[in-house]
């Protein structure tokens, strides 16, 4: 059987509010990154590039750098919210969704074509295959040549371009964390029958988003489709060398890079159908918001050239490539400067991570699976990119605004 060999790479970013306030700014961020990744790309095979997950959630902040001296991400979604009550008040009240939602819902369909049309012109300019990481969106189906949105639907989702700029798929995450519920930024979990795996030159792609990599269920129904690289892009939202709870005991804690183990590390040292994992983390402040980790690209143990791991971990086998953290040293020393490196902590190194990019080159078998058949969300997709939808067309919820309130509080009486 005739193989190919391809190139994987795992961006490593710091973020700040400041990176969303503007189309300009998000464009910028963005380009950082694969520039970033330019001096990695190999000029003899197909790369793909993999970004990390929510990297599109923070536009929300579009427009809204005059609210950032509220300090946390609450108080200026709050702020927010109030400012742009002519789009989010309806929302709120005919989706039946909650501020949060309705926040994220009210400028959907702008922020997702500056995601898309960025991640597409950047897979262009650089000829890869482009995980763009992850991003609340919307469910939408085509009527014509315009896009209609499902009302009150708001996933976690990840796209899949070719170096062309076109779609290749799309995958929701399925398990959502207590930050992505109803008690933070409230979006929808998707659905475990839809994830579906994408044969490309770079691999038979499956897409785990963060904790779904973690999750039995989601795994074999990867495994179960053949695929043979999983994408885990990540924003781990807490100290890397703080404690968590992801164990099956609710009531032990372990270190986060412990429990990190368990997903990308564990599935590649099996010997299952997933051969290969790429896993980005984002790192940095966002407003009160702390994001660490170490990026990591993981395989069959006979192919990493050194044990290694994560700090507060013994090295082992299975580490194709992994980005250092801040700095080594004993368990207690790590946890101090996590709390120094952590938002609003007032310490010099406040928000000094380190950024990295990895790389690896792999070799598989040629597949000879089929592409999935696309759903009517990747087909209204598909025609966002290739620009022939045209604009939704607004309707003035400013001047029924009023009338919505005075509704709302007399059917309350």
């Amino acid at each position: 059987m005739s193989s190919r060999t391809f190139r994987v790479i795992a961006v490593q970013p710091r973020w700040h509010a400041m990176n969303f306030t503007s189309a300009a700014a998000f464009r910028a961020w963005m380009r950082a990154q694969l520039e970033a990744a330019r001096p990695h790309l190999a000029t003899d095979r197909p790369n793909l590039v993999v970004l990390t997950e929510l990297n599109g959630l923070p536009l929300v902040l579009r427009s809204g750098r005059w609210a950032l001296g509220l300090r946390t991400f609450e108080r200026v979604a709050g702020a927010l919210f109030l400012a742009r009550l002519p789009r989010t008040l309806p929302i709120v009240l005919c989706e039946r969704v909650s501020p949060v939602r309705a926040l994220q819902l009210a400028d959907t369909e702008a922020n997702t074509r500056l995601y898309l049309h960025t991640c597409r012109d950047l897979a262009r300019e650089y000829g890869v295959y482009l995980c763009c990481g992850s991003a609340p969106t919307p469910r939408y189906r085509l009527e014509g040549r315009r896009l209609r949105r499902e009302p009150g639907i708001l996933t976690n989702q990840s796209v899949l371009l070719a170096p062309n700029g076109t779609l290749i798929g799309t995958a929701d995450k399925v398990h959502l964390t207590p930050d992505e519920g109803g008690g933070g930024v409230d979006l929808t979990p998707g659905r475990l029958d839809e994830l579906r795996v994408f044969p490309t030159p770079v691999g038979d792609l499956g897409v785990a988003i963060s904790l779904d990599a973690f999750r039995l269920d989601v795994i074999a129904r990867l495994d179960a489709q053949g695929c043979t690289v999983m994408l885990q892009p990540d924003a781990n939202g807490a100290p890397w060398t703080g404690q968590e709870g992801l164990a099956p005991d609710s009531d032990h804690l372990r270190d986060q890079p412990e429990a990190w183990l368990d997903s990308a590390w564990a599935i590649t040292a099996r010997s299952g159908t997933i051969r290969y994992a790429v896993n980005p983390m984002v790192v940095g402040n966002l407003l009160d918001l702390t994001f660490d980790g170490q990026s990591a690209i993981t395989g069959p143990p006979p192919e990493a050239p050194q044990p290694r791991s994560y700090v507060m971990t013994t090295p082992r086998p299975g580490f194709l490539a992994l980005a250092p953290w801040v700095e080594d040293g004993s368990p207690d020393h790590l946890r101090t400067v996590g709390k120094q490196l952590a938002a609003h902590s007032g310490h010099p190194r406040e928000n000094a991570y380190q950024t990295a990019v990895l790389h690896a080159d792999l070799t598989l078998p040629v597949s000879p699976a089929g592409a999935p058949p696309r759903t009517p969300h990747e087909h209204a997709l598909s025609a966002l990119l290739d620009g022939t939808v045209r604009p939704t067309r607004r309707f003035p919820w400013a001047l029924l605004a009023p009338a919505l309130v005075a509704c709302a509080i007399w059917r309350k009486r």
